[in-house]
């Protein structure tokens, strides 16, 4: 059994808490109007993923990995629909999430819990 290394755990972590801040902000925002609108259930369905994405990565589940890797992707497309420097932030966050997920060592943790 291989030990989780940091850019694992960090990353996890990471996701958990933007996950969990922005569940709480969308929820609160969600739950202040009166009228059901879409937007904000997928605002908070995107949250619940970074969520559950963090905490089965923390558990060596590979497809969390796949989950956290696709949750940044869609960040980089949505914010391709707001200024250059918000999609310069989001790829280079991708870039990030890419090399600390993929990298030897993690791959042998995520394999070796497979």
């Amino acid at each position: 059994m291989k030990k989780r290394t940091l850019s694992v755990t960090l990353l996890s972590y990471l996701l958990i808490a933007m996950g969990t801040i922005g569940f709480v902000y969308h929820f609160s925002e969600f739950y202040k109007q009166h009228l059901f609108a879409y937007d904000d259930v997928w605002a908070l369905g995107v949250r619940l993923l970074a969520i559950v994405a963090g905490v089965f990565m923390l558990r060596g589940k590979d497809w969390a990995r796949w989950l956290a890797m696709a949750w940044i992707a869609f960040h980089v497309v949505l914010s391709s629909f707001h200024s250059m420097g918000e999609v310069a932030m989001h790829a280079l966050f991708l870039v990030v999430f890419a090399v600390a997920l993929f990298r030897p060592v993690a791959n042998q943790y995520f394999r070796a819990k497979a």
